[in-house]
């Protein structure tokens, strides 16, 4: 009596195509390399999946006790059997199984109990060890949290959360008026980044964080008009419109998913030189990975709890053993001291709108962080030493309007401004005058305004614009002669070649913008006088870098949506069914001068049925494709169709259409 044929599959391919769409698109999931490009079908998706450098990125996301695994399959001759798996490893079935489980749904494993097989690239990639398995681990270790108050853990990190936002505003702003230049090899020189971190009053380690970050969100780009200069782009605009919260998103989830490493800027390379910010060399593969996996584990522990570095260090470890030991390592402790500085973390917990962000939630997220935040205020404290406190965040427009008019003193729980001469000069060179200055402060504090600062104002004001500067190349107009007479006599006014035109104007041999910058520097604080006698009040233009796409982690990292994981799956299986019901005696795809009486016949013929047609076809570009199509019409040349591999009804050049066969 014949045995009865097996129906194991023989191929990972086979074993691919019996399973269904909702598992495929689970391994698309986890393996988001396998999607760029799309598989053409089945066969094509499997041989990608065994290929050594896909193979390598989904082993070295494995675990130890998956690897443990691993190893014993590798450890015994093939097909491996599930019961000998088992009593070679020891272990109990119900932590067993869910791992031999996964092996398969990560297509490292493929067949029945009775017929397990490695794909060859992963007995290629890990070696037999000799004598017998070492003992399982078959748990990460755990930690000993310490407990910290969530409320308190909280409020730390969003007040850091809240000063991560006003730092990439100040920093962005920063670059839009003074944008540093693209260094030759890429990225902003050390000076640079110095002169940055001195105007935000930051540590460079810090400042450095906050450049990749605003790159990585997409806030930042160079510019095609400005010399190669690093500006801030449209997105940055739109951005700072958003509520705190979404802001503080946007930012989060771009420091969660970039590959940089900001902590390496400034460390010096085999020839003593410092790497700058936003170099091509700050690259790490592995840096999203270990900094979401360091995450997940303090999201592990309760509510309010930390752990100690080499506890996290540990679990870490664990969960990705071939990551590289001293580079992992260094890569942990660099998103715990980040996560700290960006308001991820207080205290050394996760914060609780953390951990929606952890688990990919961002809508749950901003929810979460603005409950926690609180509501901006409208008003400040005016006091007699020339300062305002703001005893919370202000109201965006509010806060604009006061780095304005003074200058950021210090910050923490409450915000100090310091009202100065430079300060309120530099609101009048923007158009604000005397009294709006006066109504604005009146409006804004909750205290009367102090008769010091009130002063002030009145001070500066009126020495603003005395002084009128046009151009002869250029020339200066007071109606204090006396205001003149003092210039001449300046002996830092000789270079300005100035010669008296009148008792009220002086003429200069130099240009307007000359003019006014050392007779700033002398003490004086001119305004430029347009041709009619009126002030001209200097806008600066907003300077922005062309807009770009946010910049995408690599295909390993890149997590898919659930549509384009969706129309993979379709066009996957789309392709399978070509291919499988491609006519024996189908001529070849290439471009025919007409498309045959008997296609085209086929293709009429369908679309009066409703039966689904295999086309081959060759494009405008002389590419050629086979595809399974549901005719709708054939009307003027063109064929409208239904297309199974992008699933929507798209239009076909009936002449490019080479051959056609209604399936069965």
């Amino acid at each position: 009596m014949a045995a009865e044929p097996s129906t194991a599959p023989r191929s990972l391919a086979s074993a691919l195509r019996a399973r269904d769409d909702q598992w495929l698109a689970v391994l698309l999931r986890r393996r988001p390399d396998l999607l760029t490009p799309v598989p053409l079908d089945i066969g094509q998706l499997a041989a990608r999946a065994a290929t050594r450098h896909s193979v390598v990125r989904v082993l070295d996301r494995l675990d130890r006790l998956h690897l443990q695994v691993v190893d014993a399959l590798v450890e015994l001759p093939e097909p491996v059997t599930y019961d000998a798996l088992r009593g070679l490893l020891a272990i109990p079935a119900e932590v067993l199984r869910p791992v031999v489980d996964r092996l398969g749904d990560l297509a490292l494993l493929w067949g029945p109990d009775e017929e397990l097989h490695l794909v060859r690239a992963v007995r290629e990639l890990v070696r037999p060890r000799s004598g017998s398995p070492s003992i399982v681990e078959l748990q990460p270790p755990a930690p000993a949290p310490r407990r910290r108050e969530l409320a308190s853990a909280d409020r730390t990190a969003t007040m850091a959360a809240t000063e991560t936002v006003r730092r990439v505003e100040a920093l962005l702003e920063h670059w839009a008026a003074e944008p540093p230049p693209r260094l030759r090899e890429g990225g902003v020189g050390v000076r640079d980044l110095r002169r940055t971190a001195r105007a935000l009053d930051l540590d460079e380690t810090t400042t450095a964080l906050l450049v990749e970050i605003v790159h990585a969100a997409g806030l930042v780009a160079l510019s095609a008009t400005f010399d190669g200069d690093w500006l801030p782009t449209p997105a940055y605009d739109a951005w700072r419109r958003e509520p705190v919260a979404q802001r503080w998103t946007v930012l989060g989830e771009a420091w969660l998913s970039t590959s940089r490493a900001p902590a390496l800027v400034g460390e010096r390379d085999d020839r003593g030189r410092p790497a700058p910010a936003l170099a091509p060399g700050l690259d790490l593969p592995p840096a999203a990975d270990i900094r979401r996996v360091t995450l997940e584990a303090l999201a592990t522990l309760p509510a309010g709890g930390a752990a100690e570095l080499a506890e996290v260090t540990a679990v870490v470890g664990w969960h990705r053993p071939r990551r590289g030991g001293a580079r992992r390592d260094a890569l942990v402790r660099w998103t715990l001291r980040e996560a700290e500085a960006l308001g991820v973390t207080g205290q050394g917990a996760l914060a609780s709108y953390a951990r929606a962000l952890v688990r990919g939630e961002l809508a749950g997220c901003r929810a979460a962080l603005d409950r926690l935040l609180p509501v901006p205020l409208d008003h400040v404290l005016l006091q007699a030493d020339l300062t305002a406190v703001a005893p919370g965040p202000l109201r965006a427009e509010l806060a604009r309007e006061l780095q304005l008019l003074a200058d950021v003193e210090s910050t923490g729980g409450a915000t100090v401004y310091r009202f100065g001469a430079d300060s309120l000069r530099r609101a009048f060179d923007a158009g604000r005058g005397a009294g709006e200055v006066h109504a604005f402060l009146r409006g804004a504090s909750r205290t009367p305004v102090p008769q010091p600062l009130s002063y002030l104002v009145d001070d500066v004001a009126r020495r603003h614009g005395r002084l009128r500067i046009g151009s002869a190349a250029a020339f200066v107009r007071c109606d204090d002669e006396s205001v003149l007479a003092e210039i001449l006599s300046d002996r830092r006014s000789r270079g300005l070649l100035l010669h008296r035109l009148a008792p009220t104007v002086l003429a200069a041999q130099v240009a307007p913008e000359t003019l006014i910058e050392r007779l700033r520097s002398m003490g004086f604080a001119p305004v430029v006088e347009a041709a009619d006698g009126s002030v001209v009040v200097p806008r600066t233009a907003q300077r922005r870098a062309p807009a770009r796409p946010q910049p995408q982690p690599s295909p390993g990292q890149r997590l898919a949506s659930d549509d384009t994981v969706a129309a993979a799956v379709r066009a996957v299986r789309a392709g399978d069914r070509t291919a499988r019901h491609r006519p024996a005696d189908a001529p070849p795809l290439g471009l025919a001068r007409s498309a045959s009486m008997q296609a085209l016949a086929t293709l009429q013929a369908a679309a009066l049925s409703g039966e689904s047609v295999w086309i081959g076809y060759v494009d405008r570009h002389g590419s050629t494709s086979e595809r399974v199509v549901d005719p709708i019409r054939v009307d003027g040349g063109w064929l409208t169709a239904y297309d199974h591999r992008s699933g929507e009804v798209r239009t076909f050049a009936v002449h490019r259409v080479s051959a056609a066969a209604v399936l069965s």
